[in-house]
C-alpha cells in the first residue's frame, strides 16, 4: 500500500508502515529526524497523489484543551480557524483510509467525537496520554500490550526548547499496532 504520514518528522510511524513492506512517506514542514522516505513541505500539496491510507498528526498547538486558557486570544488572532481549516482538509481528503490524531481538545465539538480515544499504556508503555483517533475506512485499534504503574510523564515534561517536539512524538507501540492492525 502506499501510505502518507501526514505532518510527521520523526519516522517512527513511517517507518513502522515501512517494515511490514509498505511504500510509506512522511510528510512534514521540518526535516525528518530520521533517514528515510521524507517530503518536506506542506502536505497539502500531495494529498491528491493516489495515497491508500494517510495517517495524520496535525499540530494540536491551537486545538488541545490543555491551552484552553489561550483559545479566546487565539480564535481572536485567528490562529485557531487556521488550525480547525487545516485538520478539516485533512479529514476531507480524497484517501480511502484516513486515521487522524490529536490530543483531546476542541475537533471533539468543532468536527465530530473521536472514534477511538487510546493511551501508551495500552501498547506498551507505562505511561498517560490520552490521544484521539479520527478514523475513516479504518478498524479501532486492538491494545496489544496493557501495562501497569502508568506514569504522566508528558503531563509532567519541564519547559525547554524541546519540550514540543518530544510532547508531539508517536509511541512506538502504537506505531507498531498502526502497522500491524492497518495493513
Amino acid at each position: 500500500m502506499r501510505i502518507l504520514v501526514a505532518c510527521e518528522f520523526s519516522g517512527r510511524v513511517r517507518d513502522a508502515f515501512k517494515a511490514k513492506g509498505h511504500l510509506a512517506m512522511s510528510c512534514d514542514i521540518l526535516p525528518s529526524e530520521t533517514p528515510g522516505y521524507h517530503y518536506q513541505r506542506d502536505v497539502l500539496t500531495i494529498l491528491d497523489k493516489g495515497w491508500d491510507m494517510m495517517i495524520a498528526f496535525p499540530p494540536c498547538t491551537h486545538l488541545t484543551v490543555s491551552g484552553a486558557r489561550w483559545w479566546k486570544e487565539k480564535r481572536a488572532d485567528g490562529r485557531q480557524q487556521e488550525a480547525i481549516r487545516f485538520f478539516m482538509l485533512l479529514a476531507g481528503a480524497n484517501i480511502p483510509r484516513i486515521a487522524i490524531e490529536n490530543p483531546v481538545g476542541i475537533m471533539s465539538t468543532h468536527y465530530r467525537k473521536p472514534d477511538q480515544i487510546v493511551q501508551p499504556w495500552h501498547f506498551g508503555h507505562g505511561e498517560t496520554k490520552a490521544t484521539c483517533l479520527w478514523l475513516s475506512g479504518l478498524p479501532l485499534l486492538t491494545p496489544t500490550d496493557i501495562v501497569d504503574g502508568r506514569e504522566p510523564r508528558i503531563h509532567k515534561m519541564a519547559p525547554g526548547p524541546q519540550r514540543a517536539k518530544l510532547r508531539s512524538l508517536t509511541y512506538q507501540g502504537i506505531a507498531d499496532a498502526m502497522a500491524d492492525q492497518w495493513t
